[in-house]
């Protein structure tokens, strides 16, 4: 079968239009997008508050487990509260709009590509968002309760803020007991001391949310990413094998880079990301061993020989 019969065996959208057109199609496409953004944009502006409240949900738990009466956040400067809602919606408007953007994306470049080819990628497509939302998913109701308690943890709350906690009296016998919470432990300290306590920025702690999910979110893309660019034949499973030990050494200094300088976070980071590596090398290697079996079907390659390079993997050393 030539070149040319297998082509149109597979389907392929054959297109004649010259640069023109195709920089027209992709200017549409890029405004839908930007329409979409824009309206979801403003749509979550109208709500941001509501958005605040659960994204601040995580801080009130830690503050409420160490006496906080409530948990307000204030604003450093007069604009602060503008550009924070600004920010909500910016955030909450990309997330919405995106399923419109993937698909305006996916219509430029879908006429380019065989009928196999855009059966490959779908999934590819619908896997994206999915580990995305994974990521943050870990993120929010994981390593933000963990790490805003741990942040917390460093207050030395004021005599007068332990009322609600109980008499100082009391918290000290609790101390000597062994049995006292962290928050009598804090008013042993306030009775003879200063205090210390958290009176955060609105938008400095939506920053820090925000930091953190979107570093979960993005990092959870490893395995499409890698799947994909074995699908493309551009890595191999032997080949992120033996990067093994780079990647560990690339994956702390992403960690270290994306989450705030606590170790723990950046260990909690790490230990998320590592498996999904390991997972990559998998998926990569199925990849390769169906592209074999189709080979030998074909009569390409004999039985026990494959395409991939078959250098010693580490995992079976």
């Amino acid at each position: 079968m030539s070149k040319a019969t297998a082509a149109k065996a597979d389907d392929i959208d054959d297109s004649s239009a010259p640069l023109i057109e195709h920089l027209t199609e992709l200017r549409n496409r890029l405004l839908w997008s930007l329409l979409a953004f824009i309206i979801a944009a403003c749509a979550c502006f109208t709500v941001w508050e509501p958005i605040f409240n659960f994204l601040k949900a995580p801080l009130c738990e830690a503050m409420i487990r160490y006496g906080a009466p409530d948990c307000d956040l204030m604003f450093i400067s007069l604009q602060e509260g503008f550009f924070m809602a600004f920010n909500i919606a910016m955030f909450a408007g990309l997330a919405l709009a995106f399923p419109v953007i993937a698909y305006q994306m996916w219509r430029f470049v879908a006429p380019g590509l065989y009928r196999s080819e855009r059966g490959a990628f779908l999934p590819f497509l619908i896997a994206s968002p999915f580990m995305f939302i994974l990521g943050s998913v870990v993120a929010y109701y994981i390593v933000v309760p963990w790490a805003f308690d741990f942040f917390l943890s460093f207050q030395q709350p004021t005599a007068e803020s332990m009322a609600a906690a109980g008499d100082i009296a009391a918290a000290t016998t609790a101390v000597a007991e062994g049995t006292a919470t962290a928050t009598e432990q804090g008013a042993t300290h306030a009775f003879a001391g200063g205090g210390i306590v958290f009176q955060g920025s609105a938008q400095a702690y939506l920053s820090l949310t925000m930091k953190f999910i979107l570093a979960f979110g993005l990092c959870f893309q490893l395995p499409v990413l890698l799947t994909l660019m074995g699908k493309a034949g551009i890595v191999t499973s032997a080949g992120l094998a033996r990067m093994r030990r780079y990647a560990i050494v690339i994956i702390l200094v992403v960690a270290a880079l994306v989450t705030p300088p606590d170790m723990m976070s950046q260990v909690i980071l790490f230990a998320a990301i590592y498996p999904l590596y390991e997972v990559s090398i998998f998926l990569v290697r199925r990849i390769e061993r169906q592209k074999d079996a189709a080979a030998r079907a074909a009569g390409e390659i004999g039985e026990g020989e494959s395409l991939f390079d078959t250098g010693t993997d580490e995992t079976k050393a």
